[in-house]
């Protein structure tokens, strides 16, 4: 299984969680997603994961990236 990992901005309740939980899952591969809301992070398990694709769709969501500190 793959992983991958995002650091994202604007995860601020729960609401939010469902909407990158059911927005990720309409991706080809998107077995589960894990958010946490205190680290503003996503993760992404599945098989054949493309990390720009989910990227694209985090930030098509309003969650984008957060830049690398």
């Amino acid at each position: 299984m793959q992983t991958e990992v995002f650091q994202v901005r604007n995860v601020r309740c729960q609401g939010c969680v469902t909407a990158i939980r059911e927005g990720l899952a309409e991706l080809a591969g998107v077995d589960e997603v894990e958010v946490s809301i205190e680290e503003g992070r996503v993760t992404v398990r599945g098989q054949g994961l493309e990390r720009a694709r989910i990227a694209e769709k985090l930030a098509a969501l309003g969650y984008p990236e957060a830049p690398a500190a």
